[in-house]
């Protein structure tokens, strides 16, 4: 079984959660859509995350779906650049492991190294870039290494038996399962592939699997996590910040998600 190899700090606290019999709760917050983005950060913290990806904005989200395109826009219109969120980012002591989510455009620009000695610089324990392949990875997985971060990879329901074990070998911090295919939103129902893929992750790595894409409610976060590890809630949670539901909004809809968890292993 894979994933055997020395825990960066992402992984580290992820797994001592896990170990306590915890179901893990990733929240994902766009960064600088609003002026608040930093305090919802926070809120979600203090609800009960265990860790929280906060998305980069980028011009050209090909993962993301409408909602999280259109906090990228609203971003991108406010000035919000990469480097201010990493900034930002470092001053905001929320006592929890940050991953931050990128594509590899704007890290190909800045530099694989200076990419992620800026994440370290500014505390971040962890970075996902989804149109990075495994196969073109090795420069930027050696680089997040020697600063410290943690580079996630993903896994895919088309993903082969043969890849998915490369990939989870590979992997730091968590193994990220695309539950289902397309971009990310919320879905009526948790997809079967979602839970097959953890199945099959599962089986192979003691690397964290979370599922990611189409987890909506507390119900499915539940139902997911009775076969991974935990969930990844992204456009459920983006989309009640841009109806501007704001910091206390964000925060009860973490809090009802993490409720619904806690409550699955009980």
């Amino acid at each position: 079984m894979s994933g055997s190899h020395e825990f960066g700090p992402l992984e580290q606290v992820l797994r001592e959660r896990r170990e306590r019999g915890q179901k893990l709760l990733v929240p994902y917050v766009t960064g600088g859509y609003a002026d608040e983005w930093l305090d919802v950060v926070r809120a979600v913290a203090a609800a009960g995350a265990d860790a929280i990806e906060v998305g980069l904005p980028f011009s050209d989200p090909v993962m993301d779906g409408p909602v999280i395109q259109e906090a990228s826009v609203r971003a991108l219109e406010r000035g919000t650049t990469p480097a201010g969120v990493i900034a930002a980012l470092a001053g905001a002591d929320i006592g929890i492991p940050i991953a931050v989510m990128s594509y590899v455009n704007p890290i190909v620009h800045l530099g694989y190294r200076r990419t992620a000695l800026s994440l370290a610089a500014s505390h971040i324990a962890g970075a996902i870039v989804p149109d990075l392949p495994l196969d073109e990875a090795d420069e930027w997985r050696e680089e997040a290494a020697a600063a410290g971060v943690d580079a996630v990879q993903l896994v895919a329901p088309t993903t082969t038996d043969d890849r998915l074990a490369r990939v989870c070998e590979e992997a730091r911090g968590f193994v990220y399962a695309v539950g289902l295919l397309g971009v990310t939103g919320e879905r009526g129902a948790v997809a079967d592939s979602a839970i097959l893929l953890a199945k099959r992750a599962k089986l192979i790595t003691d690397t964290p699997v979370l599922v990611g894409v189409g987890i909506s409610t507390p119900e499915q976060a539940a139902e997911v996590s009775a076969v991974a590890d935990g969930v990844i809630v992204g456009s459920a949670l983006v989309r009640r910040l841009l109806e501007g539901e704001g910091p206390s909004g964000a925060a009860a809809f973490v809090q009802a998600l993490r409720q619904g968890l806690d409550a699955s292993v009980d």
